[in-house]
């Protein structure tokens, strides 16, 4: 065979793997994140080093756990994690955030924080249930009188924790058509639910966990319908703005902010393929679509899963968990799910946190229920139960030993 058509032929095969591995990547739970940030400058928290700095604090053994992750051959090119304790934060890097140049990943360095959207998605709903402008007991009926009927019924509680049986629109063929030929495609994020408008739930609401990136779509609708401003507005106001976040935000497009965390589809033994800019935001919008840094990561789950953010009463809604139901990926130890945000049990204690997973990134952001020590640990490479699994397992351990080094630090 002509060497001509042997590279034809091999670049054919690895454009329809390319293909597949979207498709995989952004169907069902999967499917998490995209966005480009703002481009301000963050709010600097007293006491954060840059990478590199107060290295006398650094453990030796969580850093080289970090550099294994790395070096393994499926791995991510690079990683960041960074343990807040108090107005003291360690950074500690492996790899690279960026492949053509050999830059190492930073702080604030934007990425795609994937399914950890979710959480602000809850962010949002909380806040005006604390304003008295929603109620956990509202229902998609009352809110969202236009939405299916046979949805009607399901609360706005049951969508914050995934018992709502609404149909994932993500795993719809006609979106996942879409997707695959045009993965920038510009959607109209308010329509997202259409592609499953004419399924019946999945189960009786609240009878059964099943997570699904229409529940966050739906949150963020009905957020509109009760305040009549854009989700987008309601995220400056109610989450960015309180907590000094200006280096986060939800955009529609497919560009990132520079500088930013570049993230790779990592399939030995081809070169890992930088796919940070592959996919547009628009299809993802409250369920994943927020763009953010590590550094903000860390002041928002602080807040969120901390008792700064919202009332008690509400908080306690917040934290009321089902034991078992696991994020998307599964975080460490073992988890269980509250309403937009999961309980970490590890072998050394309870974090309360979100993941989240994407073409090009995998994500953790936890925190202490005092909401004093956090860890935000980012990956540039995807991996889930679905994609990956034995590398989520290796990811998982690794996690859990930085829990432990920031619930025991002092």
């Amino acid at each position: 065979m002509p060497t001509r058509v042997r590279d034809r032929d091999r670049d054919r095969d690895r454009a329809r793997a390319r293909r597949s591995r979207l498709r995989t990547g952004l169907s069902a739970a999967v499917l998490t994140a995209t966005a480009v940030g703002g481009l301000l400058q963050p709010a600097q928290a007293a006491g954060d080093p840059q990478p590199g700095d107060g290295r006398q604090r650094h453990d030796k053994g969580l850093q080289r756990q970090l550099d294994r992750l790395v070096a393994q051959e499926d791995g991510p090119p690079g990683a960041i994690a960074m343990l807040t304790r108090g107005d003291r934060t360690e950074v500690y890097t492996a790899g690279v955030g960026d492949i053509q140049t050999g830059r190492p990943p930073h702080p604030d360095d934007h990425m795609r924080i994937a399914s950890i959207a979710k959480a602000f998605s809850g962010a949002v709903a909380l806040r005006l249930v604390d304003q008295g402008l929603l109620s956990l007991d509202d229902t998609i009926g009352e809110r969202l009188p236009d939405q299916p009927a046979a949805w009607h019924a399901v609360t706005l509680r049951q969508l914050l924790q995934h018992t709502s049986g609404l149909p994932d629109y993500s795993a719809d063929p006609g979106f996942l058509e879409i997707l695959t030929a045009d993965p920038r495609h510009v959607f109209d994020p308010r329509t997202l639910l259409d592609f499953v408008a004419d399924e019946p739930l999945r189960f009786v609401p609240g009878s059964l966990y099943e997570y699904s990136n229409s529940d966050n779509i739906a949150v963020a609708l009905m957020a509109e319908a009760v305040t009549h401003r854009s989700y987008e507005d309601l995220l400056r106001e109610l989450v960015y703005r309180p907590l000094g976040l200006r280096r986060t935000s939800l955009p529609l497009g497919y560009r990132l902010p520079r500088p930013y965390l570049h993230g790779y589809d990592v399939q030995p033994p081809a070169e890992p393929e930088d796919i940070s800019e592959a996919v547009g935001a628009s299809g993802v919008w409250a369920s994943g679509g927020i763009v953010s840094t590590p550094r903000e990561l860390g002041t928002f789950i602080r807040a969120y899963g901390g008792p700064a953010l919202l009332s008690p009463q509400t908080r306690k809604e917040q934290l009321t968990f089902r034991p078992g139901d696991s994020s998307e990926p599964a975080g460490p130890g073992t988890n269980a799910a509250g309403l937009a945000i999961f309980q970490y049990t590890t072998r050394c204690g309870v974090l309360y946190g979100h993941t989240g997973n994407f073409p090009g990134y995998t994500q953790l952001a936890a925190t202490t229920p005092d909401g004093t020590r956090s860890l935000t640990f980012s990956i540039n490479t995807q991996t889930s139960k679905g994609n990956k699994p034995a590398l989520l397992a290796r990811l998982r351990t690794v996690q859990e030993n930085f829990v432990c080094a920031l619930l025991k630090g002092h």
